[in-house]
């Protein structure tokens, strides 16, 4: 049985189910170049069936994530009835706010309700018609709601199968809810709880987000990376923050404290929080959050005695609120979903899918853990020896850009320095000697974390590389932490109460030999680190260079750093990484099996 996962809101993705196993995952950003795309994702699906070889009438049935997504149908974007909508919002929030509060209510009582809603209706017509479409299909298809979506995710692709797991979904919103406490059993997910968006935790740290002057619903990870730096002074932001949100009587559920739902706190954030600095207000919403959370986690695992817990949603990618969740008293395992957004509903989407017709056959959905992340394409030989002669054929003062975008001239001539299969043994020479190295090699990661094969690698002692990567490449703020890969043998000395964590999803508190061994790869406020613990046979080659390292250095670990300029995707084709190796001061590039090196003028 092949499902096809479907994402077509903020961040679109597809992948891949066949007979319960994962085999690629793609998001559409990687292909537009455009950060967070929204909208079809046709160029991901179309390079998944391309990679599985198949045809989209060999696609047994489409699994479609969310009900309501976050544009105007037909439409690439914010656009049209949407943004209508949105601006009416701001012109009458009060009214909006008291329609957001009611609507709940209305479709409880009322559950056919929203059948009379016309428009609603037409949209999702039409928008399944535009998919149909444009990807030629025309078998079955499914809608699935948003937080199944991110629950599903969480659950089925969790390591546990024979045991009951808890599985908790947290986000700014997806389809009326911001929340949800599920039990997974026997392949069954079983809602127990749920919060509506007006109560949403994830909204308050988006809002604040925005106040704090940075883009919401993707610079959060920003804020908390901030937060640190304000823990000596930001007792009087988390004092005003904790009143606007905590739980409900049966603690399973979030609830605010303002008389307006959490979307439309902007003018009392500019009243209440006028003139606090930014990071001790970053401090005060990271708390309020970790707090929140670790008291909704702990009274879940006393409602249903169930210490093995699953997080899918946005906000299972706070990797310090996770910390905590890890860290807790009676919890005995934790997996936050791999880039926990709203790309991974696509993969969850399939999956719940699949275990339901499954349970339809009278059969236990059996629905392989997660693996590597690796579910991209590979750069072919071809590949690279294309995008080589595409850069070489315009003049000097010119350059090839993938997406057709306009900027500066290219940094410099360059030069092919070798062309083997032994190529990440001479990069690994390379970052032994104190060099930064870019790597696109083999198949392409999912999801917001480069792990290994789309990175830009160092040696993690040298605290200079820090400078040189964001002033050179990535353009990071100041205060923003980079992250390491450990040899999996070696996390035992380098991390405080380690775990095998291969996905660059939770921090861990640095032992004194990992403060000396990642000096650039840790936060420089609390010292911890948000490592990719990497195994051999994960990725045998990325292995190899961290073990060459390893042997020429005596470090356990280097920086791995996304491969992209700053504001746009990670780089997928060799005509990306080109593209970024020319057009930044990266030195050295590994592109299939050619190293690349920049010629001084």
């Amino acid at each position: 049985m092949r499902i096809l996962g479907v994402h077509d809101g903020i961040d679109a993705s597809a992948c891949l189910l066949e007979d319960g196993k994962l085999h690629y995952a793609l998001q559409e950003e990687r292909f537009t170049g455009v950060k967070q795309q929204i909208g079809y994702p046709v160029q991901a699906v179309k390079k998944v069936l391309e990679l599985a070889k198949l045809d989209i009438s060999q696609i047994d049935e489409l699994a479609l994530s969310t009900i309501q997504v976050l544009r105007s149908p037909g439409v690439e974007g914010h656009t049209g009835g949407m943004k209508a909508q949105l601006s009416l919002k701001e012109m009458m929030p009060t009214l909006f706010g008291f329609y957001e509060d009611l609507a709940p209510v209305i479709k409880k009582k009322l559950p056919g309700v929203e059948s009379f809603l016309w428009f609603k209706k037409r949209w999702q017509d039409e928008r399944i018609r535009t998919i149909r479409q444009k990807l030629g299909y025309h078998g079955p298809l499914t809608v699935v709601d948003h937080h199944t979506a991110h629950a599903a995710s969480a659950f089925y692709s969790s390591p546990w199968r024979d045991e009951p797991v808890l599985v908790l979904s947290s986000d700014a919103a997806g389809d009326g809810l911001c929340a949800t406490v599920n039990v997974g059993e026997n392949g069954v997910l079983r809602r127990i709880s749920e919060t509506v968006h007006t109560e949403s935790v994830g909204y308050l740290y988006s809002y604040v987000t925005k106040f704090l002057g940075m883009k919401p619903h993707s610079h959060e990870y920003k804020v908390m990376g901030l937060a640190p730096w304000g823990a000596k002074g930001g007792e009087k932001s988390y004092d005003v923050l904790k009143r606007y949100i905590g739980l409900g009587e049966d603690g399973l559920a979030y609830k605010r404290g303002l008389p307006e739902p959490l979307h439309y706190i902007k003018p009392r954030l500019q009243s209440e929080l006028y003139a606090h600095r930014f990071d001790n207000v970053a401090y005060g919403v990271q708390r309020v959050l970790e707090e929140l959370l670790v008291a909704w986690v702990r009274n879940a695992i006393l409602k249903t005695g169930i210490q093995k817990i699953a997080g899918g949603g946005g906000v299972f990618m706070n990797v310090k609120a996770s910390k905590l969740i890890r860290e807790m008293p009676g919890v005995e395992g934790f997996f936050p979903m791999p880039s926990a957004g709203d790309e991974s509903t696509s993969i969850g989407a399939a999956q719940w899918v699949y275990a339901q017709r499954m349970i339809e056959a009278g059969q236990e959905p059996r629905i392989e853990p997660l693996g590597p992340l690796y579910l991209g394409d590979t750069i072919t030989e071809r590949d690279v020896e294309d995008a080589l002669a595409k850069q070489m054929m315009v003049e000097d003062e010119q350059w090839f850009d993938p997406y057709g975008r306009e900027g500066n001239p290219p940094d410099g001539p360059w030069e092919e320095i070798a062309h083997t299969s032994n190529v990440d043994d001479l990069a690994a020479d390379l970052i032994a000697k104190g060099e930064i190295v870019a790597r696109a090699r083999g198949p392409m990661e999912f999801g917001a974390r480069a792990l290994g094969n789309r990175s830009i690698l160092c040696d993690a002692t040298d605290l200079r590389n820090v400078g040189v990567i964001n002033s050179a490449i990535k353009s990071r703020d100041f205060w923003m932490p980079f992250a390491p890969t450990i040899l999996e043998a070696r996390m035992d000395e380098l991390i405080k109460r380690p775990i095998y964590a291969p996905y660059m999803t939770m921090a861990f508190d640095t032992t004194d030999a990992g403060q000396e061994c990642f000096r650039a790869a840790m936060h420089q406020a609390d010292f911890t680190v948000r490592p990719q613990i990497l195994r051999a046979s994960w990725n045998p080659e990325y292995y190899g260079i961290l073990s060459k390292f390893e042997m020429a250095t005596g470090h356990g670990g280097m920086l791995n750093t996304s491969f992209n300029l700053h504001g746009f995707p990670i780089v997928r084709s060799a005509d990306d990484a080109m593209h970024v190796f020319l057009h930044s001061k990266l030195k050295y590039l590994v592109v299939g099996d050619y190293l690349l090196a920049k010629v001084k003028k």
